[in-house]
């Protein structure tokens, strides 16, 4: 089994032994894992996760959060969370044949390889598909495996991943493991503006840089990098992961991922601190995500609130003393 899941509500999936099992939740939480999703006021939920323990092996989790957007965002938002982590299982087991009894070090490095090359299958996938729409819907990816302690971490569009660290002082500090890869970066603008995409920001939301079409004011896409948005990918949206690495430490105790739900109304620090004070690991998400409800109350009250979706792994289990912030 992959995924230990002993309470919560809970869409599961199981087709075969090969990396066919995965949990997708509006709830779901174990004592070292929660994932929490709450559909906005703009219609069907878009978002999508996956959390999965003992992934290819027993020391591998894999964790990772989608947000669609565009008309079939919410098809390829799942889509892509049904299909990205078997690719790269699959990947990686094609990579381990050509290797003789890998480092941990190679292992890692294969994992990046398997990780580069599923996001570009996937994207080719979607290209190809022929019962919807994708040309102005997609998806944002960030993703995270954790192997022992070491993690990758890929990250395609403005959803975010924090490590929650103590610091010297005994206290929780939030470390962000991925830019948010939006058009205002500048040389995510750059690229898109190389390629005749235009980078403008609309009048009532001058904060808020977007992509456009070269001659239409269409779609307007808040992020640089992403799954489908296939007229885009002429102008500068790309489908490559900005990869990186990070080494554990006794002092890391827990990943959390979130859409950008979270990240538009609440810091990492705020986060890192409701997910330290939270009684249990099962609650954790749940908690952020009430957090980011209020926030969006106070901060939007006129608003339509997105999509809020959280995932938090607790590097070791997690009981009522463990952490405090």
């Amino acid at each position: 089994m992959g995924l230990c899941i002993s309470r919560g509500s809970a869409e599961i999936y199981v087709e075969d032994d090969d990396c066919q099992e995965y949990v997708v939740s509006y709830g779901i939480s174990n004592s070292i894992s929660s994932l929490f999703s709450l559909e906005g006021n703009k219609g069907v939920n878009q978002d999508a996760a996956v959390l999965f323990h003992g992934y290819g092996t027993e020391d591998v989790t894999f964790c990772a959060v989608y947000d669609g957007h565009g008309k079939n965002g919410h098809r390829v938002s799942k889509l892509v969370r049904n299909r990205l982590l078997k690719l790269m299982l699959n990947l990686k087991k094609e990579f381990a044949k050509n290797k003789n009894s890998p480092s941990h070090v190679n292992e890692i490095k294969m994992w990046e390889e398997a990780c580069m090359s599923a996001f570009r299958v996937m994207d080719k996938e979607i290209k190809l598909l022929d019962n919807f729409d994708c040309s102005l819907s997609g998806t944002t990816a960030v993703v995270v495996l954790r192997k022992g302690e070491h993690l990758l971490i890929a990250n395609l569009g403005d959803s975010r991943a924090i490590l929650g660290t103590m610091n010297n002082d005994g206290g929780m500090t939030a470390v962000q493991l991925t830019t948010d890869l939006k058009p205002s970066v500048p040389t995510e603008g750059d690229r898109i503006r190389r390629s005749n995409g235009r980078v403008l920001a609309l009048r009532d939301e001058p904060h808020i840089d977007r992509v456009w079409l070269p001659h239409e004011d269409s779609p307007g896409l808040a992020m640089s990098r992403s799954f489908g948005d296939l007229l885009l990918k002429n102008h500068g949206i790309i489908s490559i992961p900005e990869v990186s690495f990070h080494h554990l430490t006794s002092k890391d105790h827990f990943l959390f991922l979130a859409t950008d739900g979270v990240w538009d109304v609440m810091s990492n620090d705020e986060v890192a601190t409701i997910v330290a004070s939270s009684d249990t690991g099962a609650k954790a998400a749940e908690c952020v995500v009430n957090a980011a409800v209020s926030k969006w109350r106070q901060k939007f009250p006129s608003s339509k609130r997105d999509d809020i979706t959280a995932l938090c792994h607790f590097l070791a289990d997690k009981t009522d003393d463990t952490i405090s912030s």
